[in-house]
């Protein structure tokens, strides 16, 4: 039985909701094995606004750093790839302070483990210095990677740029965590561990009822006018969405029927608990989320790897995608949809499989190890300065 308390640092992507929620629901199962999340490192771009409820729940120091992040396109709804590079490359003096800075916080900290949460900067920095730490890489992503994994095979040029930003973001890792929605064997030859979602335990412990309204989750607010125009169509359908508008306000009130709101988890959590059916780009966390509380999916991808979470879960019967927000489509999947059982039961572990596989994890490492961080620091002082 591996009992040995470890000091913890995180480093996550701070792009969309689902990683910071990946984090919090890490943190909670860490401490209360007793183990300590000494610091949280964010990356961020000049496009996102981090939300008040991370760094409200997180409970512990923050500090943030520049991130390549994808922008938009000209209408705010998929992502302009050449655009992005351009943007990316003219930051990159500010992504060399970045990497910088996740390397000074790292031999600060005196932690015994790093976690990402699929940063690349974080996986770059572990390609350029060695710490004498563990780290593990989080996140679903990672199941892309495993050789028992079938992407949709429709987009070959962005699938492998997608794999190939993966691997970026866990050069030398000590190994992965792929979050999935069922169960894999684990692959050795890419070092993949399967685990379940990382869901909060808000997710297990809220109350779920069928309402009488639709709830739906748009990452970028360019897809606000594809809801508003079914929405005039059908002007008895009660909708309530929830967006990353910054210049909005917390809940913008369109009519009776139509409600915009401010990211907010626990106002998210409530309204999925009570809906009657959840539409959403095909985010990781929230189709988990929905199909943990029993609420049908409707997907639609706005990027490569949204299209393969898209798949993934009509795989595991648990949502349709749609090439738009026709809300109709979602209701008719809605009349066939069946709770996932099997799935609840696999995420039901997920507490317990993913501290286990971390302390197992750490115990190989350092029984493995010849060489402690702080012996390293005095065998290579250059990393001290």
């Amino acid at each position: 039985m591996y009992n040995e308390k470890k000091k913890m640092i995180f480093v996550v992507q701070g792009e969309g909701r689902g990683h910071l929620t990946q984090a919090l629901a890490m943190k909670q199962m860490l401490e209360k094995e007793g183990h300590e999340v000494v610091k949280v490192l964010v990356g961020k771009s000049r496009t996102r606004k981090i939300p008040k409820f991370f760094t409200r729940q997180i409970d512990c120091p923050i500090e943030y750093f520049a991130s390549p992040n994808f922008l938009p396109s000209k209408d705010n709804r998929k992502f302009h790839l050449f655009r992005s590079i351009a943007y990316n490359t003219m930051l990159v003096p500010s992504y060399m302070s970045s990497i910088n800075m996740i390397r000074k916080n790292i031999l600060e900290s005196k932690a015994d483990l790093v976690v990402n949460f699929y940063e690349i900067l974080c996986g770059i920095t572990y390609s350029l210095f060695h710490f004498g730490i563990p780290e593990i890489c989080v996140g679903h992503q990672y199941l892309f990677l495993h050789s028992d994994f079938q992407m949709p095979g429709k987009y070959r040029v962005s699938e492998s740029l997608l794999k190939f930003f993966t691997r970026l973001t866990c050069m030398r890792a000590t190994s992965k965590l792929a979050l999935s929605m069922r169960e894999y064997d684990e692959d050795a030859v890419q070092n993949i561990k399967v685990v379940p979602p990382l869901l909060r335990k808000e997710v297990r412990t809220t109350v779920r009822h069928r309402g009488d309204y639709i709830m739906g989750y748009i990452l970028n607010a360019g897809f606000a006018k594809n809801v508003m125009a079914w929405h005039e169509k059908h002007p008895h359908t009660q909708l309530h969405f929830f967006w990353d508008n910054r210049e909005a306000p917390e809940e913008y009130k369109v009519d009776d029927t139509l409600t915009f709101h401010r990211i907010n988890d626990v106002k998210f959590l409530q309204l999925m608990a009570g809906c009657k059916a959840y539409a959403t780009t095909a985010g990781f966390e929230s189709v988990c989320e929905a199909l943990y509380m029993g609420k049908p999916c409707m997907m639609i991808p706005v990027h490569v790897e949204q299209e393969c979470n898209a798949v993934d879960a009509e795989r595991e019967l648990a949502g349709v995608r749609s090439s738009d927000f026709d809300i109709n489509k979602l209701k008719a999947f809605a009349h066939e949809y069946e709770d996932n059982v099997e799935f609840r039961m696999w995420e039901n572990r997920a507490e317990t499989c993913i501290v286990a596989t971390i302390e197992n994890i750490c115990e190989d490492y350092y029984n493995n190890k010849s060489t402690s961080i702080w012996d390293y620091r005095q065998v290579c002082p250059m990393l001290e300065r």
